[in-house]
């Protein structure tokens, strides 16, 4: 069994809509041994135990698929194990024998990476009779979880945010998270999130001016001063606070440094020598009897509280101190890290010197019973337990604390009490705020030792989302062999409308609101990434490639409106495991299958492939076509549907029997007053794309008649120009689709000869080149032939040679001229245009072509432009 290739593919895809591992297996070596120990793991991998030996003797093997099946289905099991629980999984055989496609979901990328490995490791060890060590394997993807996943608080907004159907992107390896696209998105850190002040945090930070502030608005403080040495901390208490005291750094969180209820000079002494490790400036203060209660305060709102207790064991009058912290950190909720619901108990100094203050050691054994301090203070993070108290808090603490919030100034602040009963006010019995902290832990809240779970990262994205808030905004996919850049152009012009910001990806770079900020091919989901991140777009148009889906799945994970242009085939078929024309609109409708329950699919009616992908879609069909009378739009109109259409001269918006005319076809500049058909066809799907988006038809009508295709507006598609009385049509059109429905567009524009500038890249099959050739030959006089930039794995000169075979079979081509470059290609065809002739340029490199094509046109004599079909 060898694992030949294995990639991640984050974003909706092929496979389905969630993130998944695909790996590429080989079994061909492989026998019935793997297969029945795959099969053994499997049923037993759910109750793994220490004492677990491999015997899958005699298990009835049910082929090489089975084993690969198997295999997924331990790897989500590992995945589940470690605490990162994934449902899906899916096996395909390819067209080589005994190799097969495997894809499972996955949470975290490294984690589910490891688990694949252990999973292979661990059935060919079992088929081997080597032993196998499960609770190891299940500790070591532990301790990868800890390390790679979202800690609890950040995962439970990110959680609440799905469970809204809110997008989310995490931002770095650590706890930075969006949530939301565009202008609609907010971001977080644990719980602190964007709307946190750093004003708030520092003041949050600085216990001396918390306590100061928290006095002006009326909060009871115990009574505190900053102390210089231990010297001056013992007379402080002493003199002026009155033991029993706390010491604490004067900036810290998470209890580190914190020592509670010290009465005497050596234990306040040791305290602030602990205390001055976590900064300069140290506090003393009042220690406050009673119980320690933390109350999460979001919006003005206390939406949780717990009773908190810290680190401890209870004796059993057998075992020492360090061998019932032992016992008490192998609970599976401790963990070293904040990503698990409890922290382990440390013995370290601060634990040494609280136990050498009642008396023990970490090797004295306790009386059955006793229960003995680890820590004084109450931090989750230091070992200690929550109960949920939330019902039992009264309005006057409430109200407390929801004051200390807003005079420190945070949104999400979690609150520390100390008082005998958290039902009472706390003037009744002395209570104390003692802390205000920015960006507090929310795993006491969500999974509590005792009592009822509070679902407080709902209450932020409550915060952040209000009223229902989604925090998207409307993303257009537009796939297709051909006419993508074009329509994904033109419907960003209507998408912009008045006032929109409009964040477009394509193979020409990135734009945003009209401004390019990069020129490599866009078209994948990297960059939709990028574009979805800016917080001024609030409108996304995207390009969407084969070539991105299949590498790393959408960039997004739902879309308002899919287009789908046409399905053509010989395009990048034989590449990816992608070898039919089916195959490939299986990869294009991967948007389709994308779309919000409440977006829509616009499809080409009169493509069998395209029409087909409705029903994939979750939202509702808008078909498009030249011909109102196909069948499929007519069928669906019937059925109450949605469609745009061509009637006489006039592009028809229709839903069922009502029917719109929205302008004539003419009063659209790219479509050459409706000559060229394709571009008819591209304005279609543009204008059904934008209205599926809900921009009003007035605003259509405006936009569309100011859209053209400019080497501005298009660069490299369908660009027309004029030069010493010829035409020329600089277009990237690069399949034979293309150039079938370039040539049949030809009879738009008058001329006497036809040339044309050809070539394609090395990555297409040898078929497709000469077929191209064909058709080259049977279209164009002359026919200009160079090597592309992309030759790819094809020797020079290869390319052009394949293609000229084609061109030589053609019954028009009286001349092939052979060019080194793409750049000389097209100077040579450009110094041949004569009165009267139509020059065709498939440039190889558009922004090379259009700069060579600008400096050219500006030293012709005559002048230039844009030239008008007939």
């Amino acid at each position: 069994m060898r694992l030949l290739k294995t990639k991640t593919v984050p974003g909706p895809n092929v496979w389905g809509l969630c993130p998944v591992i695909e790996s590429t297996l080989d079994l061909g070596g492989s026998d019935d041994s793997l297969t029945a120990a795959s099969a053994w793991l499997r049923r037993h991998i759910g109750s793994w135990n220490p004492d677990l030996k491999p015997s899958p003797n005699g298990t009835k093997s049910g082929g090489h698929a089975e084993l690969v099946r198997d295999l997924a289905h331990i790897v989500l099991e590992l995945q589940k194990l470690a605490g990162a629980p994934a449902s899906f999984s899916k096996v395909v055989e390819t067209r080589q024998p005994g190799v097969f496609l495997a894809a499972f979901e996955y949470v975290e990328e490294q984690l589910a990476r490891e688990c694949l490995d252990a999973a292979c490791e661990m059935v060919q060890a079992a088929a081997a009779g080597q032993a196998i060590d499960p609770p190891g394997t299940v500790e070591r993807l532990r301790a990868t979880a800890g390390r790679q996943m979202l800690g609890p608080s950040t995962n439970s907004i990110v959680q609440a945010a799905r469970a809204r159907n809110i997008p989310t992107i995490r931002l770095d390896e650590g706890s930075l998270v969006q949530l939301g696209h565009g202008r609609a998105q907010h971001r977080i850190r644990a719980a602190e999130t964007d709307r946190t002040l750093a004003t708030a945090e520092g003041i949050a930070q600085d216990k001396e001016v918390t306590r100061t502030l928290l006095q002006a608005v009326g909060v009871p403080v115990p009574r505190g001063f900053t102390v210089t040495d231990a010297e001056d901390a013992w007379y402080t208490a002493v003199e002026y606070v009155g033991l029993p005291v706390v010491v604490k750094p004067r900036y810290g969180n998470q209890g580190r440094g914190v020592a509670a209820d010290l009465s005497t000079c050596e234990q306040v002494k040791a305290a602030f020598e602990a205390a001055r490790k976590e900064g300069e400036d140290v506090i003393v203060e009042k220690f406050a009897p009673g119980q320690d209660y933390r109350l999460l305060v979001v919006d003005g709102k206390v939406v949780a509280a717990s009773r908190r207790e810290p680190a401890h064991v209870t004796g059993d009058g057998r075992s020492s101190v360090r061998a019932l912290v032992d016992e008490k950190n192998r609970d599976p909720r401790r963990g070293d890290a904040h990503a698990t619901v409890l922290s382990k108990l440390v013995l370290d100094e601060i634990a040494l010197q609280v136990l050498g203050e009642q008396g023990y050691t970490p090797d004295s054994v306790p009386v059955s019973g006793k229960r003995v301090l680890i820590r004084r203070n109450a931090n989750l993070s230091t070992g200690g337990t929550a109960t949920d108290v939330t019902e039992s808090v009264c309005p006057e603490i409430a109200e407390h604390a929801v004051a200390a919030a807003a005079v420190v100034g945070l949104d999400v602040a979690g609150i520390d009490v100390i008082t005998g009963d958290i039902s009472l006010p706390l003037e009744q019995q002395s209570g104390v705020i003692v802390e205000v902290n920015a960006a507090p832990g929310l795993r006491m809240h969500l999974s509590p030792s005792e009592g009822t779970p509070r679902d407080v990262g709902g209450a932020i994205v409550e915060m952040l989302f209000p009223n229902g808030e989604n925090g998207r905004i409307p993303i257009a996919a537009v796939t297709g062999t051909n006419g993508k850049t074009t329509v994904t152009r033109f419907l960003a012009h209507l998408a912009k409308g008045k006032d929109h910001f409009v964040g477009m990806t394509c193979t020409d770079g990135i734009f945003l609101d009209g401004r390019r900020i990069s020129s490599d091919d866009c078209s994948g989901p990297i960059s939709a990434g990028l574009v979805l991140m800016n917080p001024k777009v609030d409108v996304a148009v995207f390009e969407t490639a084969r070539g991105g889906i299949l590498r790393a799945g959408l960039g997004f994970d739902r879309c308002r409106v899919a287009v789908v242009t046409n399905i053509a085939d010989g395009d990048h078929l034989g590449q990816s495991g992608v070898e039919t024309a089916e195959d490939l609109a299986h990869v294009k409708a991967t948007v389709v299958r994308a779309v919000l329950p409440d977006g829509a699919a616009v499809l080409n009616a009169a493509d069998p492939l395209v029409a087909a992908m409705a029903a994939d879609c979750p939202g509702r069909i808008v078909y498009f076509a030249l011909d109102g009378h196909n069948p499929i739009l007519v069928r669906h109109r019937e059925a109450g549907g949605a469609a745009v259409f061509v009637r006489g001269r006039a592009i028809v918006l229709a839903e069922g029997a009502a029917e719109e005319v929205l302008l004539d076809l003419e009063q659209v500049p790219i479509t050459f007053q409706g000559r060229v058909e394709f571009e008819a066809e591209n304005a279609l799907a543009a204008l059904a794309g934008a209205w599926a988006l809900g921009v009003p038809k007035p605003l259509l009508v405006e936009r569309a008649r100011s859209f053209h295709t400019g080497i501005d507006e298009v660069p490299g598609r369908m660009n027309v120009f004029s030069i010493r009385g010829g035409t020329v049509i600089l277009d990237y059109g690069h399949n034979a689709a293309a150039l079938r429905a370039m040539t049949a567009a030809l009879e738009a524009f008058p001329h006497r000869r036809r040339l044309a500038v050809y070539s394609m890249a090395g990555d297409r099959r040898d078929s497709d080149l000469i077929h191209v050739g064909e058709l080259l030959g049977d279209a164009f006089d002359t026919v200009f032939l160079y090597d592309p930039y992309t030759i790819r794995d094809r020797a020079p000169g290869e390319i052009p040679a394949l293609i000229r075979q084609g061109v030589e079979r053609g019954a028009r081509t009286r001349e092939i001229v052979d060019v080194p470059n793409p750049a000389e290609s097209l100077r040579a065809a450009l110094d041949r245009v004569e009165a009267g002739d139509l020059l065709v340029m498939q440039p190889d490199d558009i922004d090379e072509a259009i700069a060579l094509v600008r400096t050219y046109l500006s030293q012709v004599p005559e002048r230039v432009g844009e030239r008008e079909a007939r």
